[in-house]
């Protein structure tokens, strides 16, 4: 589990699978990750402040399969369509005020949790059960530390000082954990399957 070793991430299975056009494939891929953004955001349970999504779910897979470049400019791109007004969050508007809002640290943590959980990968971190639930962990906390942060910041005086805890972790990380152990299973497999010879 080596910090300082660069190692393929699955997204560089295809990249690198001949071909001179990388950069027309890393565009597709981008694409692709801010499209399954999209859709995440709207598969949800409502929840206030801040709504349930599958979003946790495929910011890791991006980070992980993408690496951190690839990763951190597609969930980039995502930030800022949404800044932009494009209707790509959770709720039915965007724009710099939707930011601002009670989720506005969560999708900042997305980001950081992208880049993080991409240069993990990077080291191998993806290729052992064990690693990569390690690898989730830090993802998870470079959301809620930002995510919670902000909330109290932001709306603790309306939500009461003494409620972040159940506001801003209580309700999610449970069930973001249940969902991050589908990628914790998926990705050493899938290494297993295409052979570690190549990674």
């Amino acid at each position: 589990m080596s910090t300082l070793a660069q190692r393929p991430v699955l997204s560089d299975l295809v990249l690198n699978a001949g071909g001179s056009q990388i950069w027309l494939k890393r565009a597709l891929f981008l694409v692709a990750g801010v499209m399954a953004l999209t859709v995440s955001a709207k598969v949800q349970i409502a929840s206030v402040p801040v709504p349930v999504t599958l979003q946790m779910l495929v910011v890791m897979v991006i980070g992980a399969s993408f690496g951190p470049r690839l990763a951190a400019a597609t969930v980039g791109s995502y930030l800022a369509l949404g800044f932009q007004g494009l209707p790509v969050f959770a709720g039915a508007v965007a724009g710099p005020a939707y930011l601002a809002g009670p989720t506005g640290g969560y999708l900042v943590g997305f980001l950081i949790a992208a880049w993080a959980v991409g240069h993990l990968a990077r080291a191998g971190w993806d290729r052992s059960y064990l690693s990569m639930a390690a690898a989730m962990a830090v993802g998870i906390l470079c959301v809620y530390i930002p995510g919670v942060v902000w909330l109290s910041a932001s709306w603790g005086a309306a939500l009461g000082w003494e409620n972040w805890y159940a506001y801003g972790v209580k309700t999610f990380i449970w069930v973001d954990a249940l969902k991050l152990v589908a990628a914790v299973i998926a990705f050493p497999a899938i290494w297993k399957l295409v052979g570690d010879a190549r990674a």
